[in-house]
């Protein structure tokens, strides 16, 4: 039996079911949500933004509350209560980090932005070869 379940969310509809996977299967397991702030980069739109930020974790807590508030609703739905957590840095990377403190990474097999489309799978592909833990990837 799981007791730490790690679940990456990007505000996908995959890593929704990617969570809501984790809430069903693994109902009495701790569960954290974490979302992943991209570094700043010439390849990431969206993330070169923070770079111009003055507090940079602040940043990264702005852009991850709307992932984070979908995902309490989500477990709202379920009667159960999730913990969450932000990182900044490259997703795949960030996921495998924190993966060694859990018991299993329950991610969708690929993401919402336009990176993720063109590279299909690529963070899961990465959390699936790297991860000290078992992970299960959601379609």
């Amino acid at each position: 039996m799981l007791s730490r379940v790690l679940v990456p969310m990007d505000g996908s509809e995959l890593s929704e079911r990617a969570l809501e996977y984790a809430l069903e299967n693994h109902p009495d397991a701790s569960i954290t949500v974490l979302t992943v702030v991209g570094e700043p980069s010439i390849m990431m739109g969206e993330a070169m933004s923070i770079a111009f930020e003055d507090n940079i974790e602040d940043a990264a807590k702005d852009r991850a509350r709307g992932v984070l508030d979908r995902a309490r609703e989500l477990a709202d739905d379920h009667d159960a209560e999730v913990d969450t957590a932000i990182s900044v840095g490259r997703p795949g990377r960030a996921i495998v980090d924190r993966a060694a403190d859990y018991d299993a990474v329950v991610i969708g097999s690929h993401g919402s932005d336009v990176v993720g489309r063109l590279f299909v799978g690529d963070v899961a592909d990465v959390v699936f070869r790297r991860s000290p833990v078992p992970v299960t990837v959601v379609r």
